[in-house]
């Protein structure tokens, strides 16, 4: 892949990623027999065995052991690592409660609730679209509440876990892989007690079926390295570029939802979803803007 042009390889990176993590759901919908919190811990172990070992054979593991050098970094980390372990428990949850369709709609969100975190965080300016962006989207999410009398817990647990570890690991500037490898590090103690006990009680479930117990190795593969093509991607391609096509993966899990898994798609949602895709397009069409004016050329902010 190195004898493609630098734009192009960024490319392509950048649709391994996000088709990855658009097709999640029909990997994860084989653990639909199995709690969420087991197929969790199993997630965190083998990411953090699969991250270690890429930074064992790349040579970075220097960049790792610092990580521990301040109490203050690894403190970020501990808030971080929960706030991803969350994102992942409410999205196991909702794929195998047949809820993709749900868990899609926080995945579009999240990118106009990252510019209202900047604006109230980190005292960014929003111009009049962003604004208009917000408050088209935020429109979108009351009519699902108003029309089926709930909240859409699992996409706004999904929008607000997701958008708070941006914006933490953002403000902290850690290197992107061993970050990553240090929040699971973290979190691999209590899922190895969790799945320890499973063990030693027989309620869990690893060990009984070698295809189950390949699946569940399998799901350090398929978290770490979607998120490594991403950072491969960010590299090489613009800002605009790699924001549009971030859509690609809420889409991808949208159709799934509708088409394969025969969810509900109603009046209410595709006014909701309508209300959503155009605050979307508004708020796209701003940065591509703003973007060409200032002739940015700098790659987008590598996603967590």
């Amino acid at each position: 892949m190195r004898s493609l042009p630098r734009f192009n390889l960024g490319l392509l990176y950048a649709v391994l990623a996000y088709g990855w993590w658009g097709f999640l759901p029909i990997y994860l919908k084989f653990f639909t027999s199995i709690p969420a919190i087991e197929v969790l811990c199993h997630r965190v172990v083998w990411s953090a065995v699969l991250l270690l070992s890429i930074l064992w054979i790349q040579g970075q593991l220097i960049e790792f052991k610092k990580l521990w050098r301040s109490p203050k970094t690894w403190l970020i980390l501990l808030f971080t690592a929960t706030l991803l372990s969350a994102n992942w428990g409410i999205y196991i949850y909702g794929v195998n409660t047949d809820r993709v369709l749900e868990a899609s709609l926080g995945y579009f969100i999240n990118p106009l609730f990252s510019v209202l975190l900047g604006f109230v965080v980190l005292r960014e300016r929003l111009n009049l679209w962003q604004i208009l962006a917000v408050f088209v989207a935020t429109l979108g999410v009351g009519n699902l509440i108003v029309q089926f009398g709930q909240i859409p817990w699992i996409a706004l647990g999904l929008t607000f876990t997701f958008g708070l570890y941006g914006l933490t690991r953002k403000m902290a500037a850690l290197k992107p892989i061993p970050g990553l490898a240090g929040e699971t590090v973290l979190m691999a103690p209590i899922a190895l007690a969790f799945l320890a006990h499973g063990f030693t009680t027989g309620t869990g479930n690893f060990g009984r079926n070698i295809v189950l117990d390949l699946l569940f190795i399998g799901c350090g593969v398929v978290t770490s390295m979607p998120l490594i093509w991403f950072n491969q991607a960010a590299q090489r391609l613009h800002l605009s570029t790699l924001g549009l096509m971030q859509y690609i993966g809420p889409s991808l899990q949208l159709a799934l939802a509708v088409f394969l898994y025969r969810e509900p798609f109603t009046k209410t949602h595709a006014i909701s979803f309508g209300l959503i895709w155009t605050a979307l397009a508004i708020y796209s069409i701003n940065s591509l803007w703003q973007v060409m004016g200032s002739g940015d050329r700098s790659p987008m902010a590598r996603r967590g």
